[in-house]
């Protein structure tokens, strides 16, 4: 089996191409990526003689689409803008293809494929990190033992960094759109746009988490969930997370740059015949606060990276009459990263054809139970507990 991994000298790019690189049913894993420097650290941390890497820019459709000829599978861990012309490309080469997340509206987008990748025998997997991604299959569970859903409330807590720590936990560009566009929640058969940063209440996760404060966040598990389930009642639907495993101050302290202006993308004119993007400053700026290539795939001996995530979907219905609620917890711990590991389960699914033609939420096409488990050798556990309303009767 033979994986293009677009963006596998990222940081959560690589990831995927060491769990590929370690997988018995992977044969061939290609590193299509233009930072060659960035390749070169990769492939010497990892040491496989699987990996290959071939210089692309994803912006040159020709030169991807050569690249991704005869592969069998695409995973795409660039930024979530490349995900339409990436699919494009796929079809054109005639590969299934994965991603990590469209952000809700390209997502949505995104599922406009269907037809086009079902037509030539393809198939595709929307919003596989951790989350989206783990949350989307979490909730499957429930919702098979389920007979109604009332709710779908989605939590990432992501064990909190020093106040004086500020470092982004993942691309820079998708963190800066989710702290500034107006998250998603569906209420009562509507989708509704709250304020960033609002919608703030305490949950608790496993230890060593604790208790965090979770917000609202834009994210694409709300854009499928309510319609994949909607047969099922489903009433409200939303994702929170903690800062986005950053520190709140590091936060503040971009939200006030993004009120000064220092995100927008309208050029900006600071001298005679000089003009500047400020977004592209601040991206810039902030390129020396992103963990190198060797934190993520060469801790030091016995010192795995500071990292602990836990993500909890908690499910709300009804079987048989009776009030049933389910809460799974994924945890992943000895700083093991799902947002690469996911896809990477996934790629070697869409490999093995176990997905039928088409466009897809992994709720609709990722058999829970056995997805789940293939996560467990990377020190990634998931956990289930079930409440049910006992009859009145009963209890007296």
């Amino acid at each position: 089996m033979k994986i293009v991994v677009v963006g596998g000298a990222g940081k959560m790019g690589c990831i995927a191409v060491q769990a590929l690189a370690k997988d018995r049913r992977v044969s061939e894993v290609v590193i299509a990526d233009y930072h060659e420097q960035n390749a070169a650290t990769v492939t010497r941390i990892l040491q496989s003689d699987k990996i290959r890497f071939v210089k692309v820019n994803v912006e040159q459709p020709e030169a991807l689409v050569a690249c991704l000829q005869g592969a069998d599978v695409c995973l795409n861990a660039s930024v979530y803008y490349y995900n339409l012309p990436i699919m494009e490309a796929c079809l054109q080469a005639g590969v299934s293809y994965t991603d990590l997340g469209g952000l809700f509206h390209t997502t949505r987008q995104q599922l406009t494929y269907h037809e086009r990748f079902a037509e030539k025998g393809l198939s595709a997997v929307l919003g596989l990190g951790s989350a989206p991604g783990i949350p989307n299959v979490q909730a499957r569970y429930a919702a098979d033992r389920l007979d109604t859903i009332e709710y779908i409330r989605i939590y990432d807590g992501i064990k909190p960094p020093p106040p004086d720590d500020l470092r982004f936990t993942y691309a820079v560009a998708t963190i800066l759109d989710e702290m500034t566009m107006s998250p998603m929640v569906y209420r009562d058969g509507e989708f509704i746009a709250e304020a960033p940063l609002s919608g703030f209440e305490e949950v608790a996760f496993t230890p060593p988490l604790g208790i965090l404060p979770m917000h609202y966040s834009l994210h694409s598990e709300v854009a499928t969930l309510p319609i994949t389930f909607k047969d099922k009642g489903v009433r409200e639907c939303f994702f929170k997370i903690n800062y986005w495993g950053m520190a709140k101050e590091a936060v503040e302290k971009l939200r006030v740059l993004e009120e000064f202006g220092f995100n927008s993308t309208e050029a900006l004119r600071v001298a005679e015949g000089i003009t500047v993007i400020p977004r592209q400053v601040l991206m810039a700026m902030m390129a020396k606060y992103v963990p190198s290539i060797e934190e993520f795939l060469a801790p030091p001996k016995n010192s795995p990276p500071d990292w602990v995530k836990e993500i909890v979907t908690e499910v709300k219905g009804s079987k048989d009459g009776r009030e049933v609620r389910y809460r799974l917890g994924t945890l992943a711990v000895k700083g093991a990263l799902p947002t690469g590991v996911v896809p990477a389960i996934a790629a070697i699914w869409l490999g093995q054809k176990r997905i039928p033609p088409g466009v897809y939420p992994p709720e609709a096409v990722l058999e829970p139970v056995g997805f789940l488990r293939e996560l467990e050798p990377f020190d990634i556990y998931t956990q289930v507990s079930v409440t049910q309303r006992m009859d009145e009767t009963f209890c007296h």
